[in-house]
């Protein structure tokens, strides 16, 4: 897409003012797929030399928001932690073109802030940490639950800047469990849910998106039983957070929502055989008695 209303293109690196009409600008996988009549200035990031992926002397992974799909599918295959193959699922939902893993880059996909975005499914059940960058030179951090606010909206001021997120060792060395679903053999995610269990103290989490409008991290100190599942899923997630759009009516994508949630319940509630098959519901496990879910955000 020609961008015919952009008079100029700056470097990240020379901290210019922000002005009306300005955007960063990461892979631009979004901002010139279509129009963008209101942007005057784009802001490029890509010369920012920000390392893509770096590992904490804590264990935690930050990823830089300029880090692309291609680069994070490369280092989750070589990733010493229980939870690296959600990388490549969460990845491989895009259903993206090699021409596009290469040039989308994570912080786009968060900040778009769209119900289907991979990266925002990714980060947030591993309970990541945005870090963000006003124009003033002050940081604040928000959890990639709290971040991601609705359909296309997002915790983010104008001229704010998404440097990073981070991963807790924690999260990485949990148990994962992934399902999707879709209308269409190769369409957007309709529902995309992602258990993890915890590998200190057995504590469950589910994280249901791309079904609703923001995603929704569910964490049980211990693993409930079906009932308690869905009595804390449709507590969580009111009627008008199912999302509505042609890729799946809010009813669809809320039945999907709880059959998805309990089949990764089931996984990570019995032996911890990886599947063959990512989407490949396991046969039922006794269950552990109901106990009371915490929504993330109220954590």
């Amino acid at each position: 897409m020609d961008l015919n209303t952009v008079t100029d293109v700056r470097e990240g690196r020379r901290h210019e003012p922000w002005r009306p009409g300005d955007a960063w600008l990461g892979g631009g996988t979004y901002l010139f797929s279509e129009p963008q009549p209101r942007l005057r200035r784009l802001v490029d990031l890509s010369r920012m030399g920000w390392e893509p992926l770096t590992r904490g002397t804590d264990g935690s992974l930050e990823i830089a928001a300029t880090c692309t799909v291609a680069q994070l599918s490369r280092y989750g295959r070589t990733l010493d932690a229980e939870a690296a193959p959600l990388f490549e699922q969460c990845c491989r939902a895009f259903l993206a073109s090699f021409k596009i893993w290469n040039m989308a880059t994570v912080g786009g996909n968060l900040c778009n802030g769209l119900p289907a975005g991979p990266m925002i499914s990714l980060t947030a059940a591993l309970d990541g940490t945005c870090l963000l960058r006003a124009q003033d030179g002050s940081v604040r951090r928000v959890k990639v639950v709290d971040f991601v606010t609705g359909a296309g909206r997002k915790d983010l001021a104008e001229g704010e800047l998404l440097r990073s997120v981070t991963l807790p060792a924690r999260a990485l060395g949990s148990r994962t469990a992934f399902r999707q679903a879709s209308l269409y053999g190769l369409g957007r995610s309709g529902a995309l849910v992602v258990g993890t269990l915890d590998p200190v103290d057995g504590s469950l989490a589910v994280t249901i998106s791309a079904a609703t409008v923001r995603p929704f991290r569910l964490w049980f100190p211990l693993p409930p039983d079906a009932d308690g599942l869905r009595r804390a899923v449709e507590a969580a997630v009111g009627p008008d957070d199912w999302f509505d759009d042609i890729h799946g009516l809010p009813e669809w994508r809320r039945h999907m929502g709880l059959r998805l949630a309990e089949e990764v319940r089931r996984e990570l509630t019995g032996p911890p055989v990886r599947p063959t098959q990512n989407t490949r519901p396991v046969r039922p496990t006794q269950s552990v008695p109901p106990t009371q879910a915490t929504p993330e955000s109220a954590r």
